[in-house]
Parts: C-alpha cells; sequence; structure tokens
C-alpha cells in the first residue's frame, strides 16, 4: 500500500480497517520529510520523536475501540502560529525563535482529541504578515510543485507540506487570503470558515477582527471531514460562535442543480492573467453542466477592498503586538542603556522589514488627527463591503472567481515591491472583511504546469453549499497531481 497516497479520510479508514497502523503513516510522512524537506522547507519544527510516541499510544486507542472517528492516527501538521503544549510556537519570527507555550490553541486540541497526530509546526511569513512565505525568519519555503517558485502564504508551509506529501491535512491561519491563496499556488484544497465557526484561542493574532483558522487538505472530502472536528463553540474565544449545523459531510453530494452562482464582472478586469480567467470561467462552466444557473453580475467595491484591508489589519496588527517588548517574554536584545532603549532595541532587531511596515502603518492610521480619516473611514467602507455581499446573496448561492491574478510567481520577485504582493490578495480579502466563508479548489495549471486555483464564496454560516458545489466540480474533473521539480 502506498500510504502517502491515500487522502487523510481513506488513511483514517485502511487504519481502522487493519491495512495499516498509525506508526506506519507516522513512519511514511517522517520518511518523506526527510527526503524532501531540505529542499521544500515548509517546517519550522519536526516534533519526531514525540510524534511517533504519540502514534503508538494512537494505534493502541484505536485498537482498543477508544478512538472510532474518521481522522484517528492520521499525520498532521499546524501552522506556526497555533499555540502548541511543550512544542516551539514562533511566527516564524526571531522575537519568538525559543518561545515554547504552556498550552495548546482550541483547534489543535479538537484534532488531537479525534485522534490525529501532530508532525510538527509549518513555515509562515512572519506572524502571518505577507503573501509568500519569504519573511520568514528561518528562511523561505518553496513550492512543491516548481521550486523555483513560492507556495503563496503567510500559510506557505501548510499547503507545502500538504502538497509535498509530508503530512495528510495542516492546519493555516486566513486573514486576508492566508489559506486559499497558498491552497491555489501548491494544488490542494483549502478552506476560510465563517468568522467565529472555529476558536481563536492559542492563536497568536495578527488582525483580531479577521483571523480565522482554517484547513489545508488533499481534496473537498478531507476538508469537510476536518471542518466538522474543529468548529466548535469556545467560551474563552469571545467571538466564538455555537453552531448546530456542522456536520458539513452530509453535504458531499455531486449535484448542484437548480443552485445560483454569480461571476463577479469586477474580477476578470484588468489584472487578471488570462490561463487564470480561462480556467476559472472552465470551472463555472462544469458547474453549469451539472445543472447550476451560471449568471454575471456586478459586485462593487471591489477595487476599496485593499487599502480598507490594509488600513484595519495593520491597525490591529500594531496593536496586537505591542505586547512584543522584551519584558514578559521572547526576544530582549542583549545590551541596552536604559528601560527605552531597550523597547527600541528589542522590537527593532526581533521584528522583520514587513512586520514593522505594517506597525507603522498600523500606528499611523491610528495616530491623532489621522484616525477619522483612515481607521474610521476603512471601517464604513468595510461595512459597505458587507453590504454589497448581503446584496449578492440576496440572488446567489455561491459566488466563484479568480483566488489570485497569477499563478505563483518566483521567488524573490514579490518582496521587492510590497505593493504588489498587496494586490495580489485582490480577491480574497473582502471574504474577511465581510466574515464570509470561502474555499480554494484546483481547477487546473497554467502552461507552465503550475496549478490554478477557483474560489468559491457562501454567505455566512453556508459553507455546506461551499462543500456541495466544490465536491461537484472536483468530482467532475481531474485532480491535479504532478511530482514536485527540483531546484536545478
Amino acid at each position: 500500500m502506498d500510504i502517502l497516497s491515500l487522502t487523510a479520510v481513506g488513511l483514517g479508514k485502511a487504519i481502522k480497517e487493519g491495512k495499516t497502523t498509525a506508526v506506519e503513516a507516522m513512519e511514511a510522512v517522517l520518511n518523506k520529510i526527510g527526503e524532501v524537506e531540505e529542499t521544500i522547507h515548509a517546517y519550522v519544527t519536526i516534533d519526531k520523536e514525540n510524534a511517533l510516541k504519540r502514534a503508538e499510544e494512537v494505534q493502541k486507542r484505536i485498537e482498543a475501540g477508544e478512538l472510532t472517528g474518521p481522522l484517528a492516527g492520521v499525520p498532521v501538521a499546524i501552522k506556526d502560529n497555533l499555540c502548541t503544549e511543550g512544542l516551539l510556537t514562533t511566527c516564524a519570527s526571531k522575537m519568538l525563535e525559543n518561545f515554547i507555550p504552556t498550552y495548546s490553541a482550541q483547534a489543535v486540541l479538537n484534532l488531537e482529541k479525534a485522534g490525529a497526530v501532530v508532525v510538527g509546526k509549518t513555515n509562515l511569513d512572519e506572524f502571518a504578515m505577507g503573501s509568500t512565505t519569504e519573511t520568514s525568519y528561518f528562511g523561505v519555503t518553496r513550492n512543491p510543485r516548481n521550486t523555483e517558485c513560492v507556495p503563496g502564504g503567510s500559510s506557505g508551509g501548510s499547503a507545502a507540506a500538504v502538497a509535498a506529501l509530508e503530512c495528510f491535512l495542516a492546519l493555516g491561519s486566513d486573514t486576508g487570503g492566508s489559506i486559499r491563496q497558498p491552497a491555489a499556488y501548491c494544488g490542494v484544497v483549502g478552506m476560510k470558515p465563517t468568522y467565529g465557526t472555529i476558536s481563536r484561542y492559542g492563536m497568536v493574532a495578527f488582525a483580531s477582527s479577521l483571523d480565522q483558522i482554517g484547513p489545508v487538505t488533499k481534496d473537498v472530502a478531507d476538508c469537510a471531514t476536518v471542518m466538522e472536528i474543529l468548529a466548535s463553540h469556545d467560551e474563552r474565544d469571545s467571538t466564538s460562535i455555537a453552531r448546530p449545523d456542522t456536520d458539513f459531510t452530509s453535504a458531499l453530494i455531486n449535484d448542484v442543480k437548480g443552485m445560483r452562482i454569480g461571476i463577479p464582472s469586477d474580477y476578470f478586469r484588468e489584472g487578471l492573467n488570462s490561463e487564470v480567467k480561462d480556467a476559472v470561467l472552465a470551472a463555472a462552466k462544469v458547474l453549469e453542466e451539472k445543472g447550476a444557473i451560471v449568471e454575471e453580475f456586478n459586485l462593487s467595491l471591489v477595487e476599496y477592498a485593499i487599502p480598507t484591508y490594509y488600513t484595519l489589519a495593520s491597525a490591529e496588527a500594531s496593536s496586537n503586538l505591542e505586547r512584543f517588548d522584551g519584558i514578559k517574554y521572547g526576544y530582549r536584545t542583549p545590551e541596552y542603556a536604559d528601560l527605552h532603549n531597550m523597547y527600541k532595541k528589542t522590537r527593532s532587531e526581533g521584528f522583520g522589514e514587513e512586520v514593522k511596515r505594517r506597525i507603522m502603518l498600523g500606528a499611523f492610521v491610528l495616530s491623532s488627527g489621522y484616525y477619522d480619516a483612515y481607521y474610521k473611514k476603512a471601517l464604513q467602507v468595510k461595512t459597505m463591503i458587507c453590504k454589497a455581499f448581503d446584496k449578492a446573496f440576496e440572488t446567489y448561492d455561491i459566488i466563484l472567481g479568480p483566488v489570485a491574478p497569477t499563478t505563483a510567481p518566483k521567488l524573490g520577485e514579490s518582496l521587492s515591491d510590497p505593493m504588489k504582493m498587496y494586490l495580489a490578495d485582490i480577491y480574497t480579502i473582502s471574504v474577511n472583511l465581510a466574515g464570509l466563508p470561502g474555499i480554494s479548489v484546483p481547477c487546473g495549471t497554467d502552461s507552465k504546469g503550475l496549478p490554478i486555483g477557483v474560489q468559491m464564496i457562501a454567505n455566512s454560516f453556508e459553507e455546506k453549499k461551499l462543500f456541495r458545489a466544490a465536491y461537484t466540480f472536483e468530482q467532475n474533473t481531474k485532480r491535479i497531481s504532478k511530482p514536485a521539480k527540483s531546484a536545478d
């Protein structure tokens, strides 16, 4: 049996049926990591010894009938901005390079309770600020589909790990597209749930009103299965919502007859790569042939999404990152003259360029004299964007469009022009501003063999519609399955 070729659900079933074991699955993953990790660098930390030990414990519990869930024994990876008790949580920053939490994020606990086994912590853009996984203090992650290209970001390590078969699924976080965009670049499935569906307890905050944890998986069925495990109410997270409708796998139906799908004409204007456009429209055609009603419409306000997002996200980041001051935990500069000098040097040395850029922008828009002109106005535009989506969902069940304007750029291309990197988020950030669920599903490749993703968006709490549409599309198209290309 080729264990690594299985989906997460497929592996869980094989373990339950005695065809393989949790230990064999973990050994297969660790062997794969040994083969490709030097090139891909999907992980910051690999917890080999404890992963094998826990796999043995889980296998015994499976055999004893204590663990019967679909992901029992499945090796999983965790983005390194989610706390893991006793295991390094760095946020890919010098500021937290030696930080070991005393507790785990609720999302991680939910996976472990279901019997999943944590392999390690995946690389990301520092404090999740970036779109390429190149701003990490620990070095860049490469795209397994073409190692000369970025995997996307900020959950690039999670997407790369799944695509390179270094785990069976991974957790990421999505503040402005940070799960969906790397999933599209790496040719895997990634979902940002409705805000509040998954507890943010134990997640190191970037922008609290936008952050949401979500899964990166091999296929749509895996994604729905993981979502059932992750979705839970948590009193420790004031934004957590108790939902009665989390049986997401019940929506895995190969049928979209009568479903109304809207394609925003705003998303298909200047700046969208022609190959991406053709692949996304072809995906819409597949759903139309299966009985969906597909129409173009004007979503409006698209051009305002980026300035609104970066104003609000940077403002919240500047506030959330105040806690990293060298006093309580994390990095502290070794030499300083006085307390003020210690603060200044610690933050100057501990944060990377992109993080400092966003802190300064956030402090500026919140400062006296500029608050009304920038931050308050951004909040007003956010409300208008939410209303535009509300109006669209009066007519459509699903909004379908691209995930990113292009396929994965080459390493080094984006960092030289931060504005170009920010513009790459144009199709994903509105979903976070409005608190909506969105999913990225592979829909083809460009002429260079790089994956293209199609994004589907639904109204709040309507993930089931997303799973139904995404599953139907996936079942009626060929999945991307290409080996990684070497860097040379």
